[in-house]
């Protein structure tokens, strides 16, 4: 057994959606499997199906629906006629950037006369400031044009307000219950718009102002908003989706000379760019210049006519980028550690491990801090607050990243008088509060937490979109998939779940054997790899059945292609049985196995019968630097009913196959059984043509030797006979518990006593006979195929 890490939802399916799924086949003329995954994400008309696979600008709203539209657009028609000095204001991220930058480019050609500003993430932090307000006031500044920021700067615009300045807002986070007194506000999620689609990115807010400008939708401009919308993990559907796939056919054309080099130098084939290649590998870089150095750098490469500035400034990016990746590495292991601590202060005051991680260092660069909560998430699937403190001020800048189920905003406005600022949305949020007042901080999400989240919200989901068999996998499925790109937020490549599987190659591949690659299934085979799960490879057992959520993909290598599975998560339901039974070195590989356990952390019992087989397994025990992780038990210990084991080592041959078969139904949580003894045939006399279990005249004449004795002492008895009959001390000794059961002898006080006169029974009445017999019978199984004896085992489990 090799349980999932995450707990997977597989789709429900009616006989009303089977329907529609067959309704949009057939009407569309698209392939079914198309069809069945538009209809498992809702899109279940004819019209809605054509939107979203063909749909282009016309599926883009009448940017004037936006409340404070009208207002914003006036007001900056009239700063363009008069002269007035405009300042774009943005944000140091991938969206705010990309803002800034579409920004420019319409006031460009609307021979506008402005300039731009983006605030120091470390100097200056998120949004408006008073000192950049004076910095506009000096250089004539009438009119601001907020991007990406301003829905939360109350005190900022009326500060601008109060110095002859007008403010424009447009944004799309979540807006705080008091809007600043703006001359206007553009923005989706604000109680008063009714605008049909709230789910744009900054420049997707950026674009429909620009929109409502120019008097049409400047598509030319869409590669910076779907850069932006993209980084900002915004959903692809409604007219996010549209933008992104006209951005996407924009960058392929090698218009903009910054795209250009941010693809050389991320190693990305602009020609063939995807939504994933904007996420993992040009986003990154673009917001390595906010986090490390400043923003403007993104800024120019956006903007830049000039390729050769441009390839310079994607060089800047990507070293930045590289400098980027070592303080989070850093970050990350003080942030670990001192979250171990706390869990530790924890179990060691007798209460529970906190339910929200939040952790905060002096000189944790703060534009690299909401990388570091990313990761601490993913390793531990809890909210996650990380904070840099300035040792001078003791003020903290912090980023926080949710799970499914907890609003971080929500939470964040429960306790929303310990910050100096605030702001975000459900899954990302930043705040900055001075460090007296974290430990409130941290009680206030904790409470929130524990009173929001329900037992299964702190277990990671995997959705499934569709079920299928190795065998539905064909090149022509993965090239129908195409239909549905791009993927992202709000529309996830498809996930797979292929049940059953039979594993018929596993291997390890990659640095330190870290990744897996399998191949499964019967008749026609796939091929399945899966990052990071390199060390299930020791953990599944050959013949093994495996159930895989994943992603399909196209694998090329010179010149051919083969379908390929890219695992997401997996899992083997039945307990895993591995044969050593033919091990040369029994003792050499007992070592191994309690090595790798040791270092998974897996609890193991290790099984043994025999008192010189248990000293030998003490020894090779006590030698293990992490012997906390086994316990070495025997068949009769009742101590292992309470003890909570994964693993079990069967070292040495079993009293019996129901012995083992018992023992082995105690271990609820049992994964692995690994059998560690001499394959042999059975227990049975040498000389050639002995049966395996004493017949009728051997017992006869066991009987007669008694009655010849008449009288003996019983220590020792069963040696005795078994020297005369020829069979084992241990057969010798159920013979006379058979006697004795069917009143042939009497045992009193260590003596045996032939009964002068027994009453005739048969053999097969004595229930001591009926059990020897069972256990003889069964024990074959011990040295039966694996096959056999894995079906023994588990049979009722």
């Amino acid at each position: 057994m090799i349980p999932s890490k995450t707990r997977w939802s597989e789709p429900e399916w009616t006989e009303d959606r089977d329907q529609a799924a067959s309704s949009l086949s057939k009407l569309l003329g698209i392939p079914t499997i198309v069809a069945r995954l538009l209809v498992g994400r809702g899109i279940e008309t004819a019209d809605e199906a054509e939107a979203f696979l063909q749909g282009g600008k016309e599926l883009l709203h009448d940017p004037y629906e936006l409340h404070g539209m009208t207002a914003a657009v006036e007001r900056i028609r009239h700063a363009i006629a008069s002269g007035e000095r405009i300042r774009i204001y943005g944000d140091y991220d991938a969206d705010g950037v990309s803002s800034t930058s579409l920004m420019i480019h319409l006031l460009h050609r609307l021979n506008a006369n402005f300039d731009y500003y983006i605030p120091h993430r470390t100097r200056e932090g998120y949004g408006m400031n008073h000192a950049a307000v004076d910095l506009a006031v000096e250089a004539g500044v009438k009119l601001f044009i907020t991007v990406d920021t301003g829905i939360s700067a109350v005190d900022e615009v009326a500060y601008a307000n109060s110095l002859g300045i007008d403010v424009v807002v447009t944004d799309h986070h979540e807006p705080p219950a008091i809007l600043p007194e703006a001359y206007a506000i553009v923005n989706p999620k604000q109680e008063a718009c009714t605008y049909p689609y709230s789910s744009l990115a900054g420049v997707g807010v950026a674009f429909k102002l620009a929109t409502a400008l120019l008097g049409e939708p400047p598509l030319d401009l869409t590669d910076i908003v779907a850069l932006g919308t993209i980084a900002d993990v915004m959903p692809l559907t409604g007219e996010n989706r549209v933008l992104v796939k006209f951005g996407l056919q924009t960058m392929a054309k090698n218009m903009r000379p910054g795209f250009r080099s941010l693809a050389e130098i991320a190693g990305v084939d602009i020609q063939k760019v995807t939504s994933t290649n904007v996420a993992f590998a040009m986003a990154p870089r673009i917001n390595a210049s906010g986090r490390i150095d400043h923003a403007n750098g993104a800024v120019e490469l956006l903007t830049t006519p000039d390729q050769e500035s441009a390839d310079a400034m994607a060089a800047r990016l990507d070293t930045l980028n590289r400098e980027r990746q070592g303080i989070v590495e850093v970050i990350v292991e003080q942030a670990k550690q001192q979250w171990a601590d706390k869990c530790q202060a924890a179990a060691e005051a007798g209460a529970p491990e906190p339910s929200v991680i939040v952790v905060a260092g002096e000189g944790w660069n703060a534009g690299v801090i909401g990388i570091v909560a990313s990761k601490l998430l993913d390793r531990h699937y809890k909210p996650t607050v990380v904070l840099g403190i300035d040792a001078e001020t003791g003020m903290c800048k912090g980023s926080a990243r949710s799970i499914e189920g907890f609003d971080l905003h929500a939470a964040l406005n429960e306790c929303a008088e310990l910050f100096e600022h605030f702001g975000g949305h459900q899954a990302a949020a930043g705040m900055s509060l001075h460090r007296d007042r974290l430990e409130a901080f941290e009680a206030s999400l904790i409470q929130s937490a524990n009173a929001w989240l329900k037992p299964e919200d702190w277990i990671p989901r995997t959705a499934v979109d569709i079920c299928c068999t190795a065998s539905d996998v064909t090149l022509e499925t993965i090239d129908q998939l195409g239909l549905l790109e791009p993927f992202g937020a709000g529309n996830p490549a498809p996930r797979f779940l292929l049940t059953d599987q039979p594993v018929t190659d596993k291997r390890t591949m990659g640095k330190d054997h870290r990744h897996l690659r399998l191949t499964v299934g019967s008749g026609i085979k796939l091929e399945a790899v899966g990052f990071g799960f390199g060390e299930l490879a020791e953990r599944m057992a050959h013949g093994s059945s495996v159930d895989l959520v994943g992603e399909l993909a196209v694998n090329e290598w010179n010149g051919n292609r083969k379908p390929q599975l890219f695992i997401q998560d997996l899992r083997v339901e039945k307990i895993q049985l591995f044969d050593w039974r033919d091990e040369r070195e029994p003792y050499a590989a007992l070592r191994r196995l309690l090595e790798t356990a040791s270092r998974s952390g897996r609890r193991t019992i290790i099984l043994t019968s025999e008192e010189a087989v248990r000293e030998t397994a003490a020894a090779c025990a006590r030698t293990d630097a992490m012997a906390e992780h086994y316990y070495i038990g025997h068949y009769e210990d009742s101590l292992l009913d309470s003890l909570p084991f994964v693993e079990a080592i069967v070292y040495g041959l079993p009293p019996s196959a129901d012995d083992l078969q018992s023992i082995l139904a105690k271990f609820e949580r049992l994964q692995s059984v690994h059998l560690l003894y001499p394959k042999r045939a059975n227990e049975r006399n040498d000389r050639a043509g002995k049966p395996s279990f004493p017949e009728r005249n051997d017992f006869g004449m066991a009987y007669q030797l008694l009655r010849r004795l008449g009288k003996a002492q019983e220590q020792g008895l069963a040696e005795r006979l078994s020297g005369q009959i020829g069979w084992p001390p241990s057969v010798a000794a159920m013979m006379l518990d058979v006697f004795e059961e069917l009143a042939f002898i009497q045992r009193s006080s260590g003596v045996v006593t032939v009964a002068e006169t027994p009453v005739k029974a048969e053999l097969s009445t004595s229930q001591a006979y009926i059990k020897a017999q069972r256990r003889v019978e069964t024990n074959g199984i011990l040295f039966a195929s694996t096959e056999q004896l894995f079906h023994f085992i588990t049979r009722g489990s």
